[in-house]
């Protein structure tokens, strides 16, 4: 295979073959799908650009191409860690070369794929979105040339969208300060709304904004009304009835993963289960398992399907309700991507609501604890602090925490400084002497002065980056990045930790009872969306019209012609979803009796209704997993099939507490 030409003084590599050309010797294909050709021809002419496909139809080519064809580095931002391996794996079976970096490699690996970043090497860099929170990895990427800053999942950085991830919100700013030269944003899942956030967000231009639609013609979407202890025997009857082939069973839970697994093969239908809490190895040996079978069955979480390319998924189950129509939309993508028929069937059951609003539930934190939150921060001038620690003090979550750190950005409060590491520690490859002499003289002095304010403990050295800057009069970034260069250079061996973010106070709120309220009225905001996407989960499944068009219309696209394969258009036009059920009023009253003998072991919380009805509904959070009111708890999680506004009417209402 003809090696590519490397010209890092432009932008396109001179001389090069056409997109056409790459397409079929790279990747096989001789023409391109909707609308991947358009934002190639964008981004190689310089363009910043925004791909909105259909889970399934290319958008990772929209990057992997235009690598080939530009001079720099493509650098990829993407949460999916299953994604990054697996196209890493299928892009070096191409002969391209390509890396990412996370936390399962080992020192050397990660200075080696460095190495090879900076030398050319390698084309595609891989990263989560967290990685730019690490100083390291900011000043080993300074000074190399990045052509393309692509960022997957890119509804993320949409605050209303389904999905809101604070990294993300940053991520423009960041590829500006790499100088990074183009932005693809990427999605399987953007609504109008969050599709203008994109733009915005991206410096996209509303041309360059390529929507596909999210129709599928070979899709047969159907939901199914139906009571919880009506699933198994139900889910039986329909995989032996239809003809074998490769098969997706979401669920919401690891443990009913488990669950169904076992009950299919206990009833000869052989099926694995998958879930983020399995060991890697037996993850990866089910999923490697599950692209090579014509008849696999798995029984997974959504953990399960990011970034697997398997063409001939025949059926897609539902046994839990997804979380939202994009989550629906995304995981039944995953279906019939080689255009023949492919089945997506949902179990609507509202019992399911259960699991699903005590997440959302379990997401906000109490005004009393962002009240304490906001006295913290603007105590000083600064505020510096580890996320991790004060996630657990103020018993916030630590993605809600960083998302009410952003709320205080939005309103103009703060501005986040760069995220920095307490510690360092190195060990010594090469005696120092040895080292010195590979340095020009003209450093030593620098050198020897870090090496003076570090103290040793056997074989490794603590450096006091503070008392370094102090003592050498030297700036923070300088001293990072040697110890960044001698590590690349295998002089030293480096390790890092104790992550700290610093905020500049940029202005104070008048009043920090009306800033706490306003941001958890937020808060609810937020809640009260999510808990809406739920119930158009539920409202979805029985709707009486073509449900395919309505799919469509929730992403902007609008058909005028009913689909012929949803459900409604089946014929099965009286669907009527069966009465959530309620746990029994007298053995309601007799946990609640029971759950007040609690109210002295929470004597650490902010204890009211709302923390009792998260415990009785299984709901852990940062303070709870440090004592011995966990999951091992006779009352904890005992109300976890009631519905989460029931039992907190019940204690607010008969005064409880």
């Amino acid at each position: 295979m003809t090696e590519m030409p490397n010209d890092k003084a432009g932008s396109v590599v001179s001389g090069s073959p056409s997109p056409h050309e790459i397409l079929k010797t790279y990747f096989g294909f001789s023409e391109f799908r909707a609308g991947q050709q358009q934002v190639i021809e964008q981004i190689l002419s310089g363009q910043s650009s925004a791909a909105i496909f259909p889970t399934g139809s290319g958008k990772s080519l929209c990057y992997q191409l235009p690598s080939l064809l530009l001079s720099g580095l493509t650098l990829i931002v993407s949460p999916l860690l299953a994604l990054m391996k697996d196209q890493i794996d299928a892009l070096e079976a191409k002969g391209i070369r390509a890396a990412r970096l996370d936390s399962t490699l080992t020192n050397d690996e990660y200075q080696q794929t460095m190495r090879d970043v900076r030398d050319g090497t390698i084309k595609i860099l891989y990263v989560a979105p967290e990685r730019f929170m690490n100083e390291r990895f900011r000043n080993a990427m300074a000074g190399i040339h990045i052509s393309l800053f692509a960022v997957d999942e890119a509804h993320c950085i949409s605050e209303w969208g389904h999905n809101f991830r604070p990294d993300y919100l940053k991520l423009p700013l960041f590829a500006k300060r790499l100088g990074a030269k183009v932005v693809l944003a990427l999605t399987a899942t953007a609504t109008p709304q969050v599709l203008l956030d994109i733009q915005k967000a991206f410096e996209v231009r509303p041309e360059c904004a390529v929507v596909t639609g999210f129709y599928r013609s070979n899709l047969t979407l159907l939901s199914q009304p139906i009571e919880a202890d009506q699933k198994d025997g139900q889910l039986l009857s329909d995989l032996r009835s239809n003809p074998r082939g490769p098969t997706i069973i979401y669920v919401t839970q690891q443990k009913t993963a488990e669950k169904v697994a076992n009950m299919l093969a206990a009833n000869d239908i052989p099926a694995r289960f998958y879930h983020a809490g399995m060991v890697n190895d037996d993850r990866v040996e089910t999923q490697n398992w599950f692209i090579k079978s014509d008849t696999g069955i798995v029984v997974a979480t959504i953990a399960f399907g990011m970034g697997i390319d398997k063409a001939n998924i025949r059926y897609v189950y539902h046994y839990n309700l997804p979380k939202s129509l994009e989550n629906y939309s995304q995981e039944i993508g995953r279906a019939g991507r080689d255009g023949s028929p492919a089945i997506c069937k949902m179990f609507a059951c509202p019992d399911d609501l259960n699991t699903l609003e005590n997440f959302v539930y379990g997401d906000k934190p109490t005004l009393k604890a962002i009240r304490e939150l906001i006295n913290q921060v603007f105590e000083g001038e600064i505020f510096d602090v580890s996320l991790a620690e004060l996630s657990t003090k103020l018993d916030i979550k630590p993605i809600v925490l960083s998302t009410l750190m952003t709320y205080l950005e939005l309103k103009g409060f703060l501005k986040a400084q760069t995220p920095y590491y307490q510690n360092y520690q190195f060990k010594c490859v090469l005696p120092w002497p040895e080292i010195l002499s590979k340095i020009p003289s003209d450093r030593h002095d620098f050198l020897n002065g870090i090496l003076q304010c570090s103290g040793k403990k056997t074989l490794w050295y603590t450096l006091d980056v503070d008392a370094a800057m102090r003592g050498l009069n030297e700036n923070r970034d300088r001293i990072v990045v040697a110890l960044n260069w001698m590590a690349e250079k295998q002089y030293i061996e480096l390790k890092s930790a104790g992550i700290r973010n610093a905020y500049q106070i940029l202005n104070r709120p008048p009043s920090i009872e009306v800033a706490a309220s306003e941001i958890y009225g937020d808060m609810e905001i937020r809640e009260k969306k999510e808990l809406e996407r739920l119930n158009r989960i539920l409202d979805w499944s029985v709707l009486k019209s073509c449900q395919a068009n309505s799919l469509g219309a929730y992403f902007g696209e609008a058909r005028h012609e009913d689909c012929g394969h949803c459900s409604y258009c089946l014929g099965d036009t009286n669907r009527v979803l069966p009465k959530r059920h309620q746990t029994e009023p007298g053995r309601l009253e007799e946990i609640l009796e029971q759950a007040k003998e609690l109210k002295g072991s929470l004597g650490k919380f902010d204890v009211n209704a709302v923390t009792i009805t998260r415990f009785l509904c299984g709901i852990s959070s940062p303070k709870l997993l440090r004592t011995k009111l966990n999951s091992r708890h006779p009352l904890f999680g005992v109300l976890a099939e009631t519905p989460f506004d029931v039992v907190l009417g019940r204690l607010e209402g008969q005064g409880y507490w």
